[in-house]
């Protein structure tokens, strides 16, 4: 039996043309914990190795999930020194593929997607991994736009009221519950937007499982998931990676547990890096710690219902449950009032 979401004879005989040195016959296996694009780990008979990416199987939102988008971005950010994979190529050939298709270089490294990964390293190794994550964003925000070609990815109108707008209609679009706090949220965030004072190259989804560490030194030597890139506000990926940084200690921790674990860095400590690295105003960081809470409890809400519209999606290790994203949405809730929002 074949992997879902890819014709296996086609597939091969594209990447066997690209002249990457392939040699036949090709193995493919889903791989990952992402529910969004697709992402394929492909092997030939030599021991070389690539990446495939794909949308997700069944009816998809406006903009959403397009990797042709993920393409270009990788694309013209590999010549800077953010570290990501290299891309190889994009097909939307009919012959090939029913959906846009794109192949990357492998990068060797550890993924940190699950506490057992985190458990394996050293309080040592952990904490260097923590401290080169905003030393990584600063990179990805000292992105010159005209040079990489990049200034027409997206509107440079104020991010968050983009955000806001963008993320409540993907809400409504694709919800399977009524959850009052996500709309509640949105209306605290928008009471409360802070005053966009630059533009910048903006991940949109920055986080330790977004990453590729090498084994060797423990820092960032690939950025992952660039699906939701585009231009705003830097400090909204400070706030996202907080987002998943909770700490023993807090009140509602929310579904992410690593960054508890002895050696990572203090939330406090990954914005004093950020900060020294920048010298950048950090103060409304705690705003968009919350928006990206609120955010990705809509994005695993989307992420539910493409599993229940086409059981395809789910990935090996499972998908998001109303308790995980019920749990995100306490998390948010319990933030906006620790830092502040009302």
């Amino acid at each position: 039996m074949g992997v879902v979401g890819l014709n296996e004879d086609a597939v091969s005989m594209w990447i066997a043309e690209l002249g990457v040195g392939a040699l036949m016959p090709l193995s493919f296996e889903r791989i990952g914990s992402g529910q969004s694009n697709l992402t394929f780990a492909v092997r030939d008979s030599g021991g070389g190795r690539w990446v495939l990416r794909r949308p997700p199987f069944g009816r998809l939102l406006i903009s959403a999930h397009d990797v042709e988008r993920e393409y270009r971005i990788v694309s013209a950010v590999q010549g800077t020194d953010v570290p990501v994979p290299k891309m190889i190529s994009l097909t939307t050939d009919p012959a090939v593929t029913d959906t846009p298709l794109v192949l990357m270089s492998y990068v060797y490294g550890i993924v940190i997607d699950d506490e057992a990964a985190a458990q394996q390293l050293t309080p040592d190794q952990r904490r260097a991994i923590g401290l080169s994550l905003p030393t990584t964003l600063a990179r990805i925000h000292r992105v010159d736009l005209e040079l990489a070609g990049l200034l027409d990815l997206a509107s440079t109108k104020p991010y968050a009221t983009r955000q806001l707008r963008r993320w409540s209609t993907q809400w409504e679009q694709s919800k399977t519950r009524d959850l009052p706090d996500v709309d509640s949220l949105a209306e605290v965030l928008s009471r409360n937007i802070p005053r966009q004072t630059e533009t910048t190259l903006v991940h949109g989804d920055f986080h330790l499982n977004n990453v590729i560490i090498s084994p060797e030194d423990c820092h960032v030597v690939a950025v992952l998931d660039w699906e939701l890139c585009t231009l705003g506000d830097p400090i909204a990926d400070l706030g996202c990676l907080l987002a998943f940084w909770p700490q023993r200690g807090d009140r509602t921790p929310g579904p992410f547990t690593v960054s508890t674990l002895e050696g990572f860095p203090t939330p406090e400590e990954l914005v004093d890096v950020y900060v020294r690295e920048t010298e950048r105003d950090v103060s409304a960081v705690g705003f968009w710690q919350v928006l990206a809470l609120w955010k990705l409890a809509i994005i695993a809400e989307g992420a539910l219902r493409r599993t229940i519209d086409d059981p395809r999606n789910l990935a090996s290790s499972g998908g998001p449950s109303v308790e995980m994203i019920d749990g995100i949405v306490r998390r948010a809730v319990a933030t906006a009032d620790e830092v502040g929002l009302a």
